[in-house]
């Protein structure tokens, strides 16, 4: 209404602007001269203010055309056919330029509108097809919706439990009578189809994909253009298409998480039964004999039996400190308190844990002197060393050697564990740190050498393993120094 008022304004002050400079010159120029010239505060009009601030001034016109430029001037009495037909061929051109101009102008600012929208739908696609968490698509369907349709709210509706509930919303929220109307309880049909359903100033389009509804947008207001039903039915489809997408990929991570639990239980099964058979079957024909035969044993008999129950109890008791490391690795309630300590004391530690699985097995320690103070997390750092020691003790021979070095290298300490057992094959060095490795060949299980990978890395350290230089396997982890932490 504003832009008509201004239209008006502009249509008739530049009329009688025109009209005061034209009739001092009435008696050089022709009528035709002073018509065509009148044209341009009608173009002004239509331009600034619509059709109606043009019709107006056309109606000015004619009669400040009439008074002052027909003779007799100064009245509106016509003298000659002449003239009847110059005001008939001014009124009538006047009007159709004022339609031709309020058409194009119109078609103009559609045209302005429909690219608008096309860059918003197409920033809208964009989004759509990116790997958006459901709640935020949703969000982003109502926001596009309601900035596209230039309309003051915009809802998303799914259906649960048979009732249509809000899932997203922008500006003004729908009231409850307008969600009562929408509710398939309340008895109206409602299309499938991307088919847009008018009420009172509410339109409803349903978002189907494949035959199948999976959402409803609810926009309150008119459409603003004539196209706009048809650009709200291509929104819907993407909408629902961008829906359906979101559903299935929310699927498939649920059925790959179901997926790793399963085989994380399987590996765990598997895990425990193969690495919990050896000490449970020690422990329990070691506290057999000695309940059935303990009479007649000799003491040193007596004394090695009671000796493996201890030490398979204590291998036992590691195992489960594992599955315990493995239960907060998984919760992510791993946390690092790093200490000032020496190479010497954690390797200490670490062999008093698995003193009791030392029977002929030698134990060589060699520490270079320069070795500087660390900066590890004491407690982590020990189950590090103890699930690398516990290795080695169980794949090396009975009567071989295992050897602990550590030494400087620039800002770093380099620490390895060696046995003198079959080795790893080069091609399963790296498979033996993944969790419950176990391969056919009787070799490693991977829930120890995950735990210690997995502490080492805590660190921003790591941990590899390789052949050791008299044969066997050799793990070597990387600690940081005091000063360089």
């Amino acid at each position: 209404m504003r832009h008509r008022w201004w239209g008006l304004g502009a249509g008739l002050g530049s009329l009688a602007a025109l009209a005061s400079l034209l009739v001092p010159l009435r008696a050089v120029l022709a009528i035709s001269t002073d018509a065509l010239v009148l044209i341009v505060p009608v173009v002004l009009a239509v331009a600034v203010g619509g059709f109606v601030a043009g019709a107006v001034t056309v109606v000015a016109g004619f009669l400040v055309y009439d008074f002052f430029f027909i003779p007799p001037y100064g009245t509106l009495q016509v003298s000659s056919g002449q003239d009847w037909v110059a005001l008939a061929v001014y009124a009538v051109v006047m009007l159709l330029v004022a339609q031709i101009v309020d058409a194009l102008d119109v078609t103009r600012s559609e045209a302005r509108h429909g690219r608008e929208v096309m860059r918003q739908l197409a920033a809208v696609s964009e989004s759509l097809v990116a790997d958006e968490p459901v709640e935020s698509l949703l969000r982003s369907i109502v926001a596009t919706a309601r900035t596209v349709f230039g309309v003051p709210g915009a809802a998303l509706l799914q259906l649960r439990d048979g009732h249509l509930v809000v899932v997203a919303s922008a500006g003004e929220p729908l009231t409850e009578q307008e969600l009562a109307r929408l509710d398939p309880a309340s008895g109206r049909p409602v299309s499938v189809g991307p088919v847009v359903h008018d009420d009172g100033g509410l339109r409803a389009v349903a978002l189907s994909s494949s035959g199948r509804a999976v959402a409803m947008l609810a926009l309150r207001g008119e459409p603003e253009a004539p196209t706009e039903r048809e650009v709200l039915t291509t929104f819907a489809n993407d909408a629902a298409v961008a829906l359906e997408r979101a559903r299935l990929r929310e699927e498939a991570l649920r059925a790959q998480l179901l997926e790793e639990a399963d085989r994380f239980r399987h590996g765990l099964m598997g895990a425990v039964s193969h690495d919990l058979r050896t000490p449970l079957a020690t422990i329990k024909v070691a506290s057999s004999t000695l309940l059935e035969r303990g009479a007649s044993l000799s003491p040193p008999d007596a004394e090695e039996l009671h000796r493996l129950i201890d030490v398979e109890a204590d291998r036992l008791t590691r195992m489960v400190t594992n599955l315990l490391d493995l239960s907060r690795l998984e919760a992510g309630v791993l946390t690092l308190h790093r200490e000032a300590t020496t190479a010497g004391r954690l390797i200490d530690d670490a062999l008093a844990a698995v003193r009791t699985s030392l029977t002929r097995q030698r134990v060589v320690v060699d520490v270079d002197p320069d070795v500087p103070t660390l900066a590890v997390d004491p407690g982590l750092m020990n189950q590090v060393l103890v699930n690398l020691l516990d290795n080695a003790l169980r794949h090396g021979p009975p009567t071989g050697t295992v050897t602990i070095t550590a030494a400087r290298r620039g800002p770093d300490v380099i620490l390895s564990i060696s046995d003198e057992g079959p080795g790893v094959p080069e091609d399963q060095r790296e498979a033996v740190f993944n969790r419950f490795t176990q391969f056919d060949t009787g070799g490693r299980s991977g829930l120890g050498l995950t735990i210690a990978r997995t502490f080492v890395e805590a660190h921003g350290a790591r941990i590899w393993c390789d052949a050791a230089p008299g044969g066997g396997a050799r793990f070597t982890l990387t600690l940081a120094a005091a000063e360089a932490a």
